[in-house]
């Protein structure tokens, strides 16, 4: 009685050796790092490492080693937070147009548990150090922007309906267009009205006098500034992300302003030239009717504009841009079929398809030119020594090709020197503009050694509320305190094993949360436990009680871990920042100590009492 098969307990062995791999590396310490990517259409090889072993020798910055990251990185391991902030100055210094470095923490572990790919716990700000901003998002600029995009359309339709208007301009948050009499307004009233539907239209005037006046539904005006709150967070996260700073956390909150928390960077200039990074494109026409060389020697027609490609030739477009990339949205990288060249895939909005399939009906045959335009950020060192930072606008062509036929909102864009170039570029017109200005108002930067404090004390609470808890179990419940000491150890680490598969985000809160799951998880052995003394004074056998004890026990178990589940669940979906992080761990906590509870600990019991005659039982 009270055996478990040899199946099941290998089973259960196998989960704690699983779960103590998969926590191990939690226990190591974290260097000082920096992850190196390379630079728009450059790569990370193999001479890449002696690039950066010779700057940093240069600069005489000792560090730990280079060793190759994933995904076509390096990562470099200081002993000092010191070493890395001059690391990264001598990087930025010397080699700055051609990789990109961003400060983080690497985990020191031994190189076969690196081979097996398992990894720590990701640490949140207040745990790790790092950077805080808090970014408001200009609503009444997305608002304004959409409502000049209607101006243009709306004067864009009624010359090309040969309506007669006077003016069209903007009056106290509306569109107003004047009209030279009344049947030019009713005209154009219906076309406007037919062609953009969720404008409310108002006529006032006669005669010379007569105007329509347009404005935005309340309706369109709310989604609007969703639409560019949500826009601005997917264009911040992935310029972020496509720059390579690691483990940004970036979110809303509230109506109109976005968190970033960027844990482990320490520069806040480089932090406001990630935020501000940006790369679009555009699409002209190439000028054949005028001569480039002219152009070269001064003579730039008014209507046309003078670029180069990438290898440096000249090219002449038109000034007039087809569609820009705030009408891109979407774009995926890709290869092309029929080359195997790096492609992008484009996808515009309705009216700049529209516009480029009106363009391409118009010009078949004729070239049409992609310029790519990107705001670089360049590092270099003064005189005295002293990093100097300046902003570089970088537009070049990467592709001209003939209009064989006309196509619209999706086709290719190819031209480009690299997948990763392609990659990073998709990212960053998924993107797409910023929809609102944003203005940085809160600036808050977080060192390693506040962090480490905050690690240090977390760590002791734990093992404070452990030792209190386990202290009194033993006491009460004697050898039986004892398994349910052992079963609390396993159940903090198969959470911490879960914490760590799933790379979650450890915080303040989240230390909160384990401790909670600390006391938690002890109560479904205390009410197994009294329902096992329960039955002992009932009259029935040890073995008997042990049987209905976790029997009876189980239904009250799940009933209040099921509902505290439940609570957990809704802190995670209507919470932010910290609350999540402890929804988290109370709830991966909350399963890990059924687990433990139901089956460790019964399994324990069992090896210690089953299959065997006894008659006293030490609880």
């Amino acid at each position: 009685m009270n055996r478990y098969p040899l199946w099941k307990n290998l089973m259960l062995l196998a989960v704690v050796l699983a779960g103590l791999l998969l926590a191990l590396p939690n226990i190591f310490s974290q260097d000082p790092s920096i992850e190196v990517t390379a630079a728009r259409g450059g790569a990370v090889t193999a001479a890449s490492a002696d690039d950066i072993r010779v700057a940093l020798d240069n600069a005489k910055v000792p560090f730990k080693e280079i060793e190759p990251a994933h995904a076509g990185k390096l990562l470099v391991r200081f002993k000092a937070s010191g070493d890395q902030l001059q690391g990264q100055e001598a990087i930025e210094g010397s080699l700055s147009e051609r990789y990109n470095g961003a400060m983080t923490l690497s985990p020191d572990l031994p190189g076969w548990l690196r081979a097996l790919g398992v990894r720590p716990m990701f640490l949140g700000l207040d745990l790790r150090g790092g950077i805080h901003v808090l970014i408001d998002v200009d609503m009444d600029a997305a608002v304004g922007q959409t409502r000049e995009r209607y101006t243009n359309d709306i004067r864009t339709l009624l010359r090309k309906e040969k309506v007669r208007y006077l003016t069209v301009g903007a009056d106290a948050g509306r569109i107003l267009v004047k009209f030279p009499d009344a049947a030019a307004r009713d005209k154009a009233r219906g076309l406007i009205g037919e062609e953009f539907r969720s404008l409310i239209l108002e006529s006032e005037g006669d005669g010379e006098g007569a105007v329509l006046f347009a404005s935005m539904a309340p309706a369109e005006v709310q989604q609007t500034k969703t639409f560019a709150l949500e826009q601005n967070i997917t264009t911040l996260r992935n310029r972020v992300n496509a720059l390579g700073v690691a483990e940004p956390i970036i979110q809303r909150q509230g109506d109109r302003r976005i968190v970033v928390q960027l844990p482990g960077a320490q520069d806040p200039a480089r932090i406001k030239e990630i935020l501000g990074a940006t790369a679009t494109l555009e699409y002209r026409l190439v000028d054949t009717e005028h001569s480039v060389q002219d152009a070269v020697e001064g003579k730039v027609p008014p209507g046309s504009k003078l670029y180069k490609e990438r290898d440096g030739r000249p090219v002449l477009l038109n000034r007039r841009v087809i569609v820009t990339g705030n009408q891109i949205t979407d774009a995926a990288a890709g290869f092309d079929s029929r080359s195997g060249q790096p492609m992008v895939t484009v996808s515009l909005d309705e009216q700049g398809g529209r516009r480029m399939r009106e363009v391409t009906t118009e010009n078949v045959s004729k070239p049409m030119a992609v310029v790519f335009i990107e705001n670089r950020t360049l590092t270099s060192r003064g005189p005295d020594g002293e990093l100097i930072k300046r902003q570089s606008l970088s537009e070049e062509v990467i592709s001209i090709a003939n209009i064989l036929e006309p196509f619209g909102r999706r086709f290719q864009t190819t031209g480009l020197d690299s997948p990763e170039e392609a990659h990073n570029l998709a990212l960053l017109l998924r993107a797409g503009a910023l929809a609102a200005p944003i203005q940085i108002i809160e600036e808050r930067t977080i060192g390693p050694s506040l962090g480490q404090d905050n690690i240090d004390q977390g760590f002791r609470a734990v093992l404070i509320g452990f030792a209190a808890v386990a202290v009194f179990m033993v006491f009460y419940y004697r050898l039986f305190g004892l398994i349910a000491n052992a079963a609390l150890m396993v159940n903090i680490l198969l959470l911490l094993a879960i914490l760590g598969l799933l790379q979650a985000t450890l915080t303040l809160p989240g230390i909160a949360g384990i401790l909670l799951t600390v006391g938690m998880a002890v109560d479904a052995n205390v009410l197994i436990y009294e329902r096992i003394r329960e039955e002992l004074r009932n009259g029935s056998s040890p073995q008997a009680s042990i049987q209905a004890g976790f029997e009876k026990a189980l239904s009250t178990i799940i009933d209040a871990n099921v509902t505290t589940l439940i609570a957990g669940v809704v802190l995670f979906s209507f919470g932010t920042g910290p609350v999540k992080g402890f929804a988290i761990t109370l709830s991966f906590g909350i399963l890990t100590s059924v687990f433990t509870a139901t089956l460790i600990t019964r399994a324990m019991v069992n090896l210690v009492y089953g299959g065997r005659r006894i008659t006293k039982l030490s609880i």
